[in-house]
């Protein structure tokens, strides 16, 4: 009398013995189960079919990596790149006027701007736009209309990157404005921006 197998035990026994199927080529081909879409398909098929779909997501993996690797490479030299024209510069004018021709030409900014604000002036504008400007300080966003003319004279300025820089008896706010209103949406990655800011800081206060 044959006895029914328990499902769950015949499971159990192929987790414990991966290769049973090896050396019973003709049973796998036997085996049949339904998709969701109710086709049959054999178990070999189905694993090939997950082998594929596993393939086919670690080269779409690759490629978002490679593609990550090459923007950041060509960030790292185009701040280099100004890094060190900024070390060149010899009076403040010079750098701002290179800082902010720079990032338009080259990362391809719709807009920068530095701006000094001491005194008065800086008590002013933390009112204004509502950002407290303390050193080490990055933003990522939007503002309001009124706000973001504040800070870029600009009314398409759509969204921003803020960076303070603390002075000695002032500070600078190096702003990048985008005509785009999700181009900087707060989750940006600020590395380079931080690096270049860190220079310029030390490079005014010499």
């Amino acid at each position: 009398m044959n006895k029914k197998l328990d499902p769950k035990n015949v499971e159990l026994f192929l987790l414990d013995n991966p290769s049973f199927f090896e050396s019973r080529e003709s049973l796998v081909s036997e085996l049949n189960f339904k998709h969701s879409s109710s086709s049959a398909a054999s178990l070999l098929e189905r694993q090939v079919k997950k082998l594929r779909e596993e393939h086919k997501n670690l080269i779409s993996m690759l490629s978002s990596f490679m593609e990550t690797a090459s923007t950041n490479e060509s960030l790292f030299n185009k701040s280099k790149d100004l890094i060190l024209k900024i070390l060149d510069s010899k009076t403040r004018d010079e750098i701002v006027n290179t800082v902010e021709a720079c990032f338009v030409k080259e990362f391809k900014v719709d807009k920068c701007c530095m701006k000094f604000f001491k005194g008065k002036q800086l008590d002013d504008i933390e009112n204004t736009i509502g950002l407290s400007l303390h050193k080490g300080a990055i933003y990522c966003g939007s503002l309001s209309a009124e706000k973001t003319v504040t800070l870029f004279n600009d009314h398409k300025i759509e969204s921003m990157v803020v960076a303070v820089l603390v002075l000695k008896n002032e500070i600078c706010l190096l702003m990048l404005g985008s005509f785009e209103r999700t181009k900087y949406l707060g989750d940006e990655d600020t590395t380079f921006i931080e690096y270049i800011r860190d220079v310029l800081e030390k490079k005014l206060t010499q």
